[in-house]
């Protein structure tokens, strides 16, 4: 793709329609997109239950699979089929800088942690001792504001960096320079980014209502629209080189 490449500013109803189109998307090939997310989330799952570091190293490589996600959208838009190995296809491209990504997530899903636990957020029991469920609401009573700060911390963070991956495969640009584009990219299409996000997660919570079958939708649904609000906000420059990295606008910080 062109890595010469403008910002668009797009009205905030185009939110909605990132989901209808990665819904439509999805629709052409249901099968194969269920197939990828579920060897995505097996992948993760099995990573995390490692001891030590297969959370850490689950956390590194989100980012690549949202790029495999992106480039796999991209490919069926073009006509080529979805396949099994496009779960993949993300560690071929600027796999290092994705991996780079994924850990600053991660210090950030941290921070954000240390912070809630500054706060006043129950970690843990007397000595060894852990919570039952039932303890742990009873020390969170009144203090459901800090679960509350703690999401909004985590929406916004990862909303900032919500174009990176794609960005990163698409356009071979380092970490921090797609990290900026994209913080550029959503403050100026808040008011999309806003309805995308809200729209979401009334998705999320309308799939867990049927046996949480909804999921088996709404999940690829999530990760192509990726790709799809990627596409229309970030346009090619006529008239310019491919190759030619743009510098991102004074605006970005």
């Amino acid at each position: 793709m062109d890595a010469t490449i403008r910002v668009a500013e797009v009205p905030a109803a185009r939110g909605v329609r990132w989901l209808g189109e990665a819904f439509a998307l999805f629709r052409q090939r249901p099968l194969a997109w269920i197939a990828l997310c579920a060897g995505w989330l097996a992948i993760t799952f099995s990573l995390i239950i490692v001891p030590l570091v297969g959370g850490v190293i689950a956390n590194f490589l989100q980012p690549v699979f949202f790029a495999s996600f992106a480039i796999t959208a991209y490919r069926q838009q073009a006509g080529e089929p979805v396949l099994m190995n496009n779960l993949f296809s993300g560690f071929k491209h600027n796999f290092r800088a994705l991996v780079n990504l994924g850990a600053l997530l991660l210090l950030a899903e941290i921070a954000i942690f240390a912070l809630m636990a500054l706060l006043g957020m129950p970690i843990a029991g007397e000595g060894d001792r852990t919570f039952t469920v039932q303890e742990y609401v009873e020390q969170l009573r009144g203090k459901e504001w800090i679960l509350a700060v703690g999401f909004l911390l985590t929406v916004i963070v990862k909303g900032a960096l919500w174009f990176a991956p794609p960005l990163i495969a698409f356009h071979k640009m380092s970490t921090t320079h797609a990290m900026r584009w994209s913080l550029y990219a959503a403050l100026s299409n808040l008011g999309a980014m806003m309805v995308y996000g809200a729209c979401l997660l009334g998705l999320f919570f309308a799939a867990a209502i049927p046996w949480l079958l909804g999921f088996i939708v709404v999940i690829p649904m999530m990760v192509i629209s990726t790709y799809i609000g990627y596409r229309e906000v970030f346009e090619a420059i006529p008239g310019t080189h491919p190759g030619d990295v743009p510098q991102p606008p004074d605006a970005t910080p």
